[in-house]
């Protein structure tokens, strides 16, 4: 018998790395159909799915910056980048049979609707999952702020982020050897230890409003249900 989820509305953060597979560069239409499918189980549960994507594979405002680019120019730039990655998305979601809506924090009214709260919990009501593109709309901000903005714009129960590793770590796995993974945590556990599982901004504001985050590896099939359904899969933050 299948589990039921445990949640109503929930949020997925996704990187834009996420959508490039193994080609360093871009999306691959394999792995965004992947992806789609993930998104797809939990939305056939009958739970409403909103969505934010980063820019990474395409264009890094901080990396731009560091490169001397002026980093209000760099960020408008990346903001831009998760709009061709959430029009992306959208395309394999409706291929795989859920309607979507793209809503824009920068209007571009021929490709996406303009970011409107109500407009945004309609459209979940209604069974359409939402993908929330152009991160907060404004530069110095990142797409793991946009993502608990949004959370707590639309009032979702949760955040999970979906991403390359299986959960957080003391360290980064992939230089210490001795890493220690971390089951649960609490909002100011993950500020004291400057622990980099989403930029202290984001995480400071999902601890002022109370949003449980879930951090688990997107590569790992039905990982996302898993999470949805309350199974035991990566690391939880929440107050402890």
């Amino acid at each position: 018998m299948e589990r039921k989820p445990e949640f109503d509305r929930i949020l997925i953060k996704l990187s834009g790395e996420a959508l490039m597979g193994d080609q360093g560069f871009g999306i691959k239409p394999e792995m965004i159909s992947y992806v789609a499918e993930e998104v797809a189980e939990v939305h056939r549960m009958g739970v409403q799915v909103s969505m934010v994507v980063g820019g990474g594979n395409i264009f890094r405002g901080v990396a731009g910056s560091s490169a001397g680019m002026d980093r209000a120019s760099a960020d408008n730039m990346g903001m831009l980048a998760t709009v061709i990655n959430s029009l992306a998305l959208s395309d394999a979601l409706e291929k795989h049979g859920v309607p979507t809506r793209v809503q824009s924090a920068i209007e571009m009214n021929r490709i996406a609707e303009p970011f409107i709260r109500r407009k945004a919990e309609r459209h979940l009501e209604k069974g359409r999952a939402v993908i929330f593109a152009a991160g907060t709309g404004n530069p110095y901000f990142t797409t793991d702020t946009a993502a608990v903005l949004r959370a707590q714009e639309i009032q979702a129960q949760i955040l999970f982020k979906a991403t390359q590793v299986d959960g957080v770590y003391d360290k980064d796995p992939a230089i210490h050897d001795d890493a220690s993974f971390i089951k649960e945590l609490s909002y100011m556990e993950v500020l004291e230890r400057q622990l980099h599982v989403m930029d202290m901004t984001a995480i400071s504001l999902a601890m002022d409003n109370d949003l449980p985050l879930q951090i688990f590896d997107l590569h790992t099939k039905g990982n996302i249900a898993k999470a949805v359904t309350g199974n035991d899969v990566g690391t939880r933050i929440y107050s402890r």
